[in-house]
C-alpha cells in the first residue's frame, strides 16, 4: 500500500510540475509576482483528530507530515501534490452499546494519504487552497459480550478518500522560505467510518 501511495504522489507531482520545469533555468528564484509558493516542501502538522463510526465519536490530539511540490500556473493559482502522514498516538477509540447487550468499539490508527491541491494567490504571500485524494488508514474492530468477553476481533486496513481545505502564508523569502498553515481535512473510509481533523503546520520550501 505504501508503494502505491508513493507511485501517485511522484506522478501527481510530475505533472504538476510540468509549468514549473517549462521555465527557463535562469529564472529568479522567486517568481515574478514575488511569491514563494513553488517547489518541494517538507511540513509537520499537529491539531485535534475526531475518529466516527457507529453514530458515535472521539476526539484525540492527533501529529504527522507532508511531503509535497507546488508548480505555478500564471498569476495567481499554484497546483501541486502530496503525501502525508497522520496518527494519533497510540490510537482514537470510540465505543458504542448494542441493543442485544453486546458493545462495539472502532479504534483509528496511522493513515496514509497521497492528495492533488489547488489553491489561489490572495497575495503573494497568502494562499487559499482546497484538496482531494486518497487515503488508508489502518483500524480494529472489536465486539465484546456483556460480561466483557470478545466475540469478534478484526484488524484491517482501510481505503477511502479526503477533502479539506486551508490557508498558508509564507513567512521568510529566500531560497527555502518558512510557511505556516491552517487547514481541515475529512476523510471518509469503507466499512461506515470517518475522521475530521482541524490541524496547523509549519513547513520549510526548497527552489
Amino acid at each position: 500500500m505504501k508503494k502505491f501511495l508513493t507511485l501517485a504522489t511522484v506522478l501527481a507531482a510530475g505533472i504538476a510540475a510540468q509549468p514549473a520545469f517549462a521555465q527557463d533555468d535562469t529564472a529568479p528564484v522567486v517568481a515574478e509576482n514575488g511569491t514563494a509558493f513553488r517547489g518541494v516542501r517538507l511540513e509537520a502538522n499537529a491539531g485535534g483528530d475526531r475518529f466516527m463510526s457507529e453514530g458515535n465519536h472521539n476526539d484525540k490530539f492527533g501529529y504527522g507530515g507532508t511531503v509535497g511540490f507546488d508548480g505555478q500556473i500564471g498569476e495567481k493559482l499554484v497546483i501541486g501534490a502530496e503525501g502525508s502522514f497522520w496518527t494519533p498516538g497510540k490510537g482514537n477509540e470510540n465505543c458504542t452499546g448494542l441493543a442485544n447487550r453486546n458493545s462495539i468499539c472502532h479504534k483509528a490508527f496511522q493513515e496514509w494519504g497521497a492528495a492533488v491541491r489547488v489553491g489561489y494567490l490572495v497575495t503573494p504571500q497568502f494562499l487559499v487552497f482546497g484538496k482531494g485524494g486518497y487515503v488508508n488508514r489502518e483500524q480494529r474492530r472489536r465486539i465484546d459480550g456483556p460480561t466483557g468477553t470478545q466475540l469478534v476481533y478484526d484488524h484491517y486496513n482501510a481505503d477511502g478518500y479526503q477533502v479539506g481545505g486551508g490557508a498558508e502564508f509564507t513567512l521568510t523569502q529566500g531560497r527555502a522560505p518558512i510557511y505556516v498553515n491552517a487547514q481541515y481535512v475529512y476523510s471518509n473510509y469503507h466499512g461506515h467510518s470517518s475522521a475530521q481533523r482541524l490541524m496547523g503546520g509549519v513547513g520549510i520550501r526548497f527552489r
